[in-house]
């Protein structure tokens, strides 16, 4: 890459934008297809958990895995290889004539799934400067929140229109096209050093992961005391506590845990787990606010969560919050956007009872967070890791999202069914929510306050 970037950058960013849109529509576009799979697949509960979970379980466990491979033998190539396995696994669901055959489909899915969250951000970071970086992170941020925008809505347009399955066949042309922009565009890159794979590494993680996340989604419906929590709880504790026993031992690690030892980085990792962490479950609760205490069906719901996504996807394809975050720097822009958004959960807490202007409030100033706090986060966890490991740092970004998610869904759900009826209930998640956020915001900030000053010190020296 030259000292300007690759000349076809913004092109290049526009192909991989347009993979990881196809990755998160498929995760939004899946909920409203539901009860027309319920009725044509004759489906039970858990089989449609199963369809949602599969994908998520092996999307979440692959993550760090993904990013690993697309170091070792190149982004390019794993990048197609992800575009591949997602439309393939695309055409067996929109085809699949059981419930079971659709599971199979989703698991291959979250395969694909897991290349493209990881290559996509990793290329991003390669074909930039350091100067546009935060600009293209934080476009790709924005995209993912105009999945979580349009998902329902083409969702909803495409069943009132066509049988269910094409939810999932209309991936096909827009893979088949992003393959051939990606053979003619984007440039190969991996890690010049070539280290050794890391093959038990990536057994544990994948292991790890994947039984911690369904740990913490069958929480909710099962008891967190039950055989079904305990069981994968455990198996997660010693499968990740044996990964970082093997990556402190070996030569060349998957994840190096020098890593932890960069303010910088330990900042954000903190930051994104909390952020993702009431985010996710405060955004839960509110789809169930809009539908249960304001009455509204699920596609009115989806749409009345737009100003939300619409407000990052404005702030970050106008440049604005890259311009905020360069002003302010990267510990202020953080604090402030999750400042931002945990004001707006606390609005829709107080003010929403009374109808949705309250919501619409709220939604607005998460939006506006969200724009100015997302990207400086995973900027930070990007620029805290050398570029030949940007895959991994991908991956990491990537697993503390499905990680924050997930709990946040678990432990603000379990607020939820504690009390005493929902209205009350979906008020005290969002609370709880808007605190973990605040205080997510301020312990990134000053960590990484701390990295840059200790970095500012060893300049002077």
């Amino acid at each position: 890459m030259s000292s300007q970037g690759h000349p076809q950058r913004w092109l290049i960013l526009g192909v991989i934008c347009l993979a990881q849109l196809t990755v998160l529509l498929d995760n939004t576009v899946l909920n409203v297809a539901i009860p027309s799979l319920t009725r044509e697949l004759h489906a039970k509960t858990s089989d449609i958990q199963w369809m949602i979970n599969a994908y998520s379980l092996v999307q979440s466990g692959l993550l760090l895995t993904a990013g690993s491979a697309a170091d070792r033998y190149g982004r390019k190539k794993m990048l197609l290889a992800g575009l591949a396995l997602f439309g393939i696994g695309s055409l067996a669901a929109g085809l699949a004539g059981s419930t079971g055959q659709l599971i199979a489909a989703r698991a291959g899915m979250g395969v694909g799934g897991a290349l493209l969250m990881t290559t996509t951000l990793a290329v991003a970071m390669q074909i930039f400067t350091p100067e546009e970086q935060p600009r293209a992170i934080g476009i790709w941020a924005a995209v993912n929140a105009l999945g979580f925008a349009i998902g329902p809505l083409l969702g909803g347009f495409m069943l009132n229109h066509f049988w269910w399955g094409a939810i999932f066949l209309i991936n096909l042309p827009v893979a088949a096209l992003g393959l051939v922009a990606v053979v003619a565009l984007v440039p190969e890159s991996k890690n010049p050093a070539g280290d050794r794979p890391d093959l038990p590494g990536a057994l544990l993680s994948t292991v790890g992961m994947a039984s911690l996340v369904f740990a913490i989604i069958s929480g909710p419906a099962h008891g967190w005391t039950s055989g079904r929590v305990l069981l994968p709880a455990a198996v997660a504790a010693l499968s990740l506590g044996a990964f970082a026993y093997w990556e402190n031992r070996i030569p060349y690690p998957m994840l190096d845990p020098h890593f932890f030892r960069d303010r910088r980085f330990t900042g954000a990792v903190a930051g994104a787990v909390l952020i993702a962490f009431g985010m996710g479950g405060s955004l839960f609760l509110l789809t169930q606010h809009l539908q249960f205490v304001l009455g509204y069906g699920p596609l009115e719901a989806g749409l009345r969560t737009a100003p939300l996504a619409l407000t990052i996807v404005a702030l970050n394809f106008s440049g604005l919050s890259a311009k905020w975050s360069a002003r302010l720097g990267t510990p202020v822009s953080i604090a402030l956007g999750m400042v931002l958004m945990s004001a707006g959960l606390a609005s829709i807490a107080v003010l929403s009872t009374g109808g949705y202007t309250g919501t619409l409030l709220g939604l607005l100033l998460i939006g506006a967070g969200g724009a100015l706090a997302s990207p400086a986060m995973a900027h930070a966890i990007m620029s805290a890791i050398p570029p030949a490991k940007a895959g991994v740092g991908a991956g990491v970004n990537g697993t503390l999202a499905e990680f924050g998610n997930g709990l946040g869904v678990a432990v603000l759900g379990a607020v939820l069914s504690s009390s005493g009826g929902l209205a009350e209930g979906l008020r005290s998640g969002q609370l709880v929510g808007a605190v973990a956020v605040l205080l997510g915001g301020f312990l990134a900030a000053a960590l990484l306050r701390r990295a840059e000053r200790a970095d500012s010190e060893l300049v002077v020296a």
